[in-house]
């Protein structure tokens, strides 16, 4: 048995289908279909029962690939593990983030390190909807500023930002010129969701459920920020976001409104437990130390401006 095996027994149980397992794994249906075939004559037991919409999991099947998940997750690991020094070796800190990551702490922090430690190249690394726990499991990142709600289990975690969250609107409508609006204003707009992300992360931005017990109106999917704009501004749909996206993602043809009524993002700064390098270490000191400079001048302000600069706080 190969890890390639369990790579593909994981693949066609999250898709159901061979032939969506097929296209994710860039290996033809034919051939997946015989590395199934031949997996299953091996063990002596069938993991899939074959539908015309595609395949369900055997109880055999469920048990063996949980554990080919948990192999697979273990392996990944051991890359992980190998990456993290091969980087310190080299001198380099790739720092995860998301959108607008922590906003203007996430710049600044990587600059001020990078300032601190002119031999080592910091390098930021983006990633789509609540993948940044993800990327730090497997060996993509460093470290990585965290949006909660989140699985932590296994990182190290401190949360080192908050800021309220707005309601994106096209230019256009009735809403979009208010200082501020309530959940409930939105309850019946269509609202972008993403299946990329962890079901609790979905429900969390989308306040799901709202405070009347309804659900929210689920408006079309996306990806990444980029198709969640899009759709907002040709007016498919409403989003919820970061104020720092107000800042980072500004557009003629797009207004952000503050949500009044709902908790902030708190976005951790995250790394793998046990596992921290020096690098890891030096720079959580320094987005520490500006994190509590960048709360004290928010704490100073007499104007009612939120420290993101990105508008009246939320009440």
């Amino acid at each position: 048995m190969e890890l390639r095996q369990l790579n593909y027994l994981v693949a066609i149980a999250e898709e159901g289908n061979l032939g969506r397992a097929a296209a994710r794994l860039y290996v033809s249906q034919p051939a997946l279909s015989y590395a199934l075939r031949k997996l299953e004559a091996e063990l002596g037991v069938a993991l899939f029962e074959r539908h015309p919409g595609g395949v369900h999991q055997t109880s055999a099947g469920r048990d063996v690939v949980a554990e080919a998940r948990r192999t697979v997750r273990q392996a990944d690991r051991v890359v992980a593990a190998a990456e993290r020094h091969r980087c310190q070796e080299m001198a380099v800190l790739r720092v995860g983030f998301e959108a607008s990551g922590a906003g203007e702490l996430t710049t600044r922090a990587r600059a001020e390190f990078a300032r601190r430690n002119p031999d080592v190249r910091v390098e930021p690394k983006r990633f789509d909807w609540g993948q940044e726990a993800a990327a730090l499991r497997d060996g993509r990142v460093d470290v990585a500023f965290v949006w909660l709600p989140a699985d932590l289990a296994d990182l190290h975690a401190e949360v080192v930002h908050t800021e309220p969250r707005v309601v994106g609107l096209p230019v256009g409508h009735p809403l979009a010129g208010r200082k501020g609006i309530g959940i409930l204003d939105v309850k019946d707009e269509p609202l972008l969701w993403t299946e990329r992300a962890p079901r609790d992360w979905v429900d969390w931005w989308a306040v799901n459920p709202r405070p009347d017990g309804s659900a929210p109106r689920w408006g079309p999917k996306n990806d990444n920020v980029e198709e969640m704009l899009e759709q907002v501004a040709e007016g498919a749909a409403v989003c919820f976001a970061p104020a720092s996206m107000a800042l980072y993602y500004a557009r003629p043809d797009m207004s952000w409104v503050p949500l009044t009524d709902v908790e902030p993002l708190r976005v951790a700064l995250a790394w793998y437990d046990g596992a921290s390098s020096p690098l890891v270490r030096g720079f959580a000191e320094v987005v520490r130390e500006l994190a509590a400079a960048l709360r004290e001048d928010g704490a100073g302000r007499s104007d009612g401006e939120s420290a993101d600069g990105a508008g009246p706080a939320p009440g």
